[in-house]
């Protein structure tokens, strides 16, 4: 049986960089990951293309391929925003929210691909998604509330502050490892099935483990995407809803 480590080098098909680049700035190191970086740009490509194959030559009497694909992503998306917020003000943030999901789908999936691996399965990629919903969160409030959106933090009672501010931090938190956890788990998963497979385990780029999981992590892949765009969604409407 082959360690963990040893497996992620005979999977290396594209000599990917092991060590991190690093940036210097002041006093500051920044540390990059080459691989999440070059999977994040393969896979905004992708999705680039996919925007391009389903808006090009659209029908609205017979819509089809790619065009119904991402209709049927977007009314279901507007439904769920529509069942949380009033259209007025769900119509702000669907199109960012359609896009979360989008792109952290063909995010999830691509690590399915030999070879490959997923941007979320990195936390860095993970905890830039949730940080823009943390922000967009308090853009949400103050666009509709005002200065008066930030009353919620002393209510029911001004003890009740730092518990109120505890949760608003923990929001980015949960939904950066809820997302990178099951995907970087499935991706260790099949680390491991080729490592007990011993000598086979670079056949292909790692192909037999990747079918054999495959079937799962598809429905892993769709619930994750659905997920974080859910909790977005209902973070958003919380930060909009009328106070009674």
């Amino acid at each position: 049986m082959k360690t963990l480590h040893e497996v992620e080098q005979e999977l290396n098909f594209w000599g990917w960089p092991q060590d991190k680049w690093e940036l210097v700035v002041g006093n500051t190191t920044l540390q990059f990951n080459p691989k999440t970086m070059i999977m994040t740009w393969i896979v905004m490509i992708l999705v680039l293309l996919f925007a391009i194959a389903a808006t090009r030559n659209m029908s609205m009497r017979r819509p089809r391929g790619a065009q119904n694909v991402l209709e049927m992503i977007f009314e279901g998306i507007r439904s769920l925003v529509n069942q949380n917020m009033s259209p007025q003000k769900g119509a702000t943030i669907l199109c960012v929210v359609v896009t979360y999901f989008i792109f952290i789908l063909f995010s999830n999936l691509i690590g399915l691909v030999p070879t490959l691996s997923s941007p979320t399965a990195d936390y860095n990629t993970t905890l830039g998604l949730a940080l823009c919903t943390f922000f967009l969160i308090y853009f949400m409030g103050v666009k509709y509330k005002g200065i008066g959106y930030f009353k919620h933090y002393v209510q029911p009672f001004v003890f009740f502050l730092p518990i109120n501010l505890l949760e608003d931090f923990s929001k980015p938190i949960t939904l950066t490892f809820r997302l990178y956890g099951n995907i970087y788990g499935g991706e260790v998963l099949i680390a491991v099935l080729l490592g007990l497979l011993g000598g086979w385990a670079h056949v292909f780029g790692g192909f037999i483990a990747s079918v054999i999981w495959l079937a799962f992590s598809i429905f892993v892949g769709f619930i994750q995407a659905f997920l974080f765009t859910m909790l977005s969604i209902a973070y958003f409407s919380l930060a909009v809803k009328e106070d009674h």
